[in-house]
């Protein structure tokens, strides 16, 4: 019997493979197609693999670009492949399907082995060349022959690469091949294509690589491009740097290829590439943009050109710039996958490095004179002010003067993105002459690109600035328009942060600014709340001296924060400060906001229903006036209150939308990632989660955020503990505890990793530790009124009091604890509660009562649409799996875990099936079955099996009572 051992599918293709095989089975042709780097033949060797591990025969055909012109070319590949991938013995019997290859060959017709002889050039080629007929009925007997001992899989990858020869005899030969013979086809549209046949035509009215196939048996299969998650998993996957994912996949448009490239680029580099400087796309990354340009002709190349320099470009604007052809052009691109056009004309590039490139290859001349064609012919006078802009070859005065003002009508349209680049245009348009104006505007380039959350324009305008003889007061400002650019990755703008703090020295109000970028650089960079909190009491003093109510409302937020997490009284006094000067002065945007510190606080406080209130406000105002980093706050806290509340599919809902907003934007996904950890934990699927947790961790240890960092570990941890993987979730969540305590991070509430640490100590068989740990954080909890945190500690304690040997205590404790989680509104610890109850009472042999306990929470996990603790609750062990204790006592001193693992053991499982079983190392299975022995004082699994077995498991307790099962 044959095993099947499917190779996982690439990245973000498990759907399509699926859907692959599908069409394999029940049509027998397939076509992948798509843009080159799409991950096509990445498909066809999953596909193949899988074929291989059912025992079916795979030939795999690959072409290129010079097999066209050589005839035959391709088929004498495919014999190849025919004697490289089958064993055929010398002396082969037929079998009921027939004889072998060598056998097949040598019963061949002279006249068709002959021309095999002559297509493989094993013979000399006489003047009229092979016998057509003959080789084409070689060909399919050979195939007809692999067919009868085994199914075969025919791969074919770059059927566009075919010569006329090849094609014809492949056409013949699967014609009449059986249905145990399927093919796989992978092609790459080319520009010159033709256009596809109408609905009546056949595959044969066209030229296409699809002429290969009977007509209606091929299904075609477009290989989509990557979404940005998928790319970001991608990243993951081949160890690169996650952090820009978002930018990555703008450049690549989610091209695998195009995305791996500019990834190798980047983890080359030899300095770490900060978010705001411009992706490496030399080498690898752009010559791959110049292949795929290269499948368009020159003439459709310098439309494309027109449409790279444009704002907006669309087929009639790129024609009355003077491309006559532009819609036969666009038309052409959009054949070879490097555009789409949508009805209305407008043309979207499939990868931002297409126009990069196209850009970057052309010169001087060629750039000015598309912009200035498009001056002339654009109908908004704010784009044909840039273009104008764009063609000059000097700084002119006049014109800086119309770029600065066209920023103005930007800003004032809400197109900040827009606004931020005219701004350093205008800048970089102003003559020498004008130093003391050039300098000014570098200025507000900087802020507006602040504004804008455009770090990269941000960076072009302070680095400008700083070689020019700018005042300390404007250099502070371009400084501090990079660091508030910088989102997550702080640590690398130590030096921004010494200088501006240098330049600030005479001036209060950019001291006291600088002083708040330190406060936040401390606690997100440096993991120190106690030189945060002071940074921010320094700015709010400074601040408020200048009567800067701005400054010093975020500076006495940043404190609050610092003082809620060093567990200090002056928490709610600061906080309320800084809500009162901020209703005197609404702030411009809201992420930094005491009002979000509020509702976050709520969170902390388990006050759920009113911080979702709150932040449900705040959405009109970050719709009408919100930058985006204040949506994806707005989104993510949003997903962490629904996780915890237990509206699972909200939760998973804004989680994802809040990563969409951050890959966008081109920020670092890890707090995004953190918040779908949370999110899918609750509503979704724990393999999911643990897998955003993942790669929340590698992005915040890339970005070097100490906050983050702590956070997606712990997700990771608590998902891994209720998934069962106890070793690493105690690994992990220790290497939590160890952050905080490095942090200094005092209240509990704000990461409630204790709780969690405690239950994977007890099940790990580290009981004293847990209790150890529950011991300290209780009386912190208590001073300082956090109640559900205590709930926490409740439950952990009554399995650690379950483990001891009392499970009486344990679940008259876990009852009262499902109950007062009921009551503070928190369905999902109520459930998960009542889960360890039911394993508690199991123990006990209270089977009715464990039962009921499985069915109220499988209730409220229903009621929630919490899917994964659904199909958790309904996860009910067996007898076998989990033994009730002996009654002459001997189980009764093994813990739940042991007695998990002896009951395995007792069946005959090896300790490395039984480590499988229980997401345990084997290290662990074996130290954990050491103490199994000592216990019941075995010395073999021979003797334990005895020693369980004593137990008259085959007479069950009565089930009509809850009361102690019968002696």
């Amino acid at each position: 019997m044959t095993t099947t051992v499917h190779r996982p599918a690439p990245v973000g293709r498990a759907e399509l493979l699926a859907r692959l095989e599908r069409v394999l089975h029940t049509r027998g042709r397939a076509l992948l197609t798509g843009p080159a780097g799409i991950g096509k033949t990445e498909m066809a060797l999953a596909a193949a693999a899988q074929a291989e591990s059912r025992g079916e025969t795979v030939l795999w055909l690959a072409t290129l670009p010079a097999d066209r012109d050589i005839p035959g070319a391709a088929a004498a590949a495919l014999l190849a492949s025919v004697r490289a991938s089958v064993s055929w013995p010398a002396a082969h019997s037929p079998g009921p399907g027939g004889a072998g290859a060598a056998d097949a060959l040598e019963a061949l017709p002279g006249p068709q082995r002959s021309a095999v002889a002559m297509l493989c050039r094993e013979a000399p080629i006489p003047e009229g060349g092979w016998d057509p007929i003959a080789l084409r009925l070689a060909l399919a007997q050979i195939l007809r022959t692999l067919a009868a001992r085994a199914p075969v899989l025919l791969v074919v990858d770059g059927v566009q690469h075919i010569d006329a020869d090849s094609a014809d005899l492949l056409r013949f030969a699967l014609h009449l091949a059986p249905p145990a013979l399927r093919v796989i086809a992978a092609e790459t549209p080319s520009a010159y294509a033709p256009t596809a046949p109408g609905p009546g035509a056949t595959p044969q009215d066209s030229a296409g690589p699809e002429a290969l196939w009977v007509p209606s048996e091929a299904d075609v299969l477009f290989v989509p491009a990557l979404h940005a998650d998928e790319i970001a998993e991608l990243l993951v996957h081949h160890r690169l740097p996650s952090r820009m994912a978002g930018r990555i996949h703008r450049a690549s448009g989610g091209n695998p290829r195009l995305a791996l490239a500019v990834g190798r680029s980047l983890a080359d580099a030899r300095t770490p590439v900060h978010h705001a400087e411009a992706l490496s796309l030399s080498g690898r990354a752009r010559d791959l943009a110049r292949q795929l340009l290269g499948a368009a002709s020159p003439a459709v190349r310098g439309t494309l050109l027109l449409a790279a320099l444009a704002l907006r470009p669309t087929a009639s604007l790129i024609r009355r710039a003077g491309r006559a052809t532009a819609e036969a052009d666009l038309a052409a691109a959009e054949r070879a996958n490097l555009i789409t056009l949508t009805e209305d004309g407008t043309v979207a590039f499939s990868a931002g490095v297409l126009p990069s490139t196209l850009v970057h290859d052309a010169c001087w001349n060629e750039r000015s004179a598309g912009h200035s064609a498009l001056a002339r012919v654009v109908n908004d006078p704010v784009e044909a002010v840039r273009h104008r802009a764009l063609a000059a070859d000097t700084p002119d005065e006049h014109l800086a003067h119309e770029v600065a003002a066209a920023a103005d009508t930007a800003r004032r349209r809400g197109n900040s993105a827009l606004a931020a680049e005219l701004a350093l245009l205008a800048a970089e348009s102003t003559p020498v002459e004008h130093g003391g104006q050039r300098i000014a505007r570098l200025v507000d380039a900087a802020e507006e690109a602040a504004r804008a959350a455009r770090a990269d324009l941000a960076m072009r305008a302070a680095t400008d600035l700083l070689a020019r003889d700018a005042t300390p007061a404007d250099r502070v400002r371009a400084r501090l328009a990079v660091l508030d650019t910088a989102g997550q990755g702080l640590g690398d703008l130590d030096e921004t942060y010494v200088h501006a703090m240098e330049d600030s020295e005479n001036d209060t109000a950019l001291r006291a600014a600088v002083q708040l970028r330190l406060a936040v650089k401390y606690v997100l960079a440096d993991g120190d709340p106690v030189r945060s909190r002071a940074a921010a009491v320094e700015s709010a003093r400074l601040a408020a001296s200048v009567g800067d109510r701005q400054t010093a409302t975020r500076a006495l937020t940043v404190q609050a924060r610092m003082e809620r997490v060093l567990g200090s009284a002056q928490e709610q006094r600061v906080l309320a400060e800084a809500r009162a000067l901020e209703l005197v002065d609404r702030p411009l945007g809201i992420r930094n906001a005491a009002q979000i510190l509020t509702i976050r606080h709520a969170l902390f406080d388990d006050r759920l229903t009113d911080a979702r209130d709150q932040l449900n406000a705040l959405l009109p105002l970050v719709e009408r006036r919100g930058t985006v980093e204040d949506a994806i706050e707005l989104f993510r806290t949003l997903a962490e209150i629904e996780a915890r509340q237990g509206l699972c599919a909200a939760a998973v809902a804004h989680a994802g939308r809040s990563l969409a907003l951050t890959l966008e934007a081109g920020l670092s996904p890890g707090p995004a990632w953190y918040a779908l950890a949370l999110a899918e934990t609750a509503g979704g699927s724990f393999a999911r989660a643990a897998s955003y947790a993942r790669r929340s961790v590698q992005a915040s240890e890339e970005e070097g955020d100490r906050v983050f960092l702590s956070r997606s570990l712990y997700a990771l941890g608590r998902v891994q503990l209720v998934a069962g993987d106890v070793a690493d979730a105690v690994e992990t969540l220790r290497r939590v505890r160890t952050d905080e305590q490095a942090q200094s991070t005092v209240d509990p509430s704000m990461l409630r990793w204790h709780e969690e640490l405690a239950e994977a100590l007890v099940a790990g068989d580290a009981p004293e530790e847990a209790a150890f740990l529950l011991a300290g954080v209780r009386p912190v909890a208590e001073r300082l009124g956090r109640t559900t945190v205590l709930l926490g500690c409740d439950r952990a304690y009554a399995l650690y009091l379950a483990a001891s040997g009392k499970p009486e205590e344990a679940a008259e404790l876990l009852t009262e604890t499902a109950e007062r989680f009921d009551a503070a509104g928190l369905p999902l610890e109520r459930g998960r509660a009542l889960i360890a109850l039911a394993r508690v009472e199991r123990r006990r042999r209270r089977r009715s009562s464990a039962q009921n306990a499985l069915q109220t929470a499988a209730a409220v996990f229903e009621r929630t649409g919490a899917l994964p603790w659904l199909a958790l609750a309904a996860e009910t062990p067996s007898r076998s799996a989990e033994p009730d204790p002996a009654r002459g006592g001997a189980p009764t001193s093994l813990t739940e875990a042991e007695l998990r693992l002896a009951a395995l053991v007792r069946e005959g499982a090896s300790n490395q099936e039984a480590a499988a079983k229980l997401y345990l190392s084997v290290k662990t299975v074996e130290a954990r079955l050491t103490r199994i022995y000592q216990k019941l004082d075995v010395r073999s699994r021979a003797q334990l099996a005895t020693a369980l077995n004593s137990w008259p498991a085959h007479r069950p307790p009565p089930e009509t009572t809850d009361g102690p099962a019968s002696p």
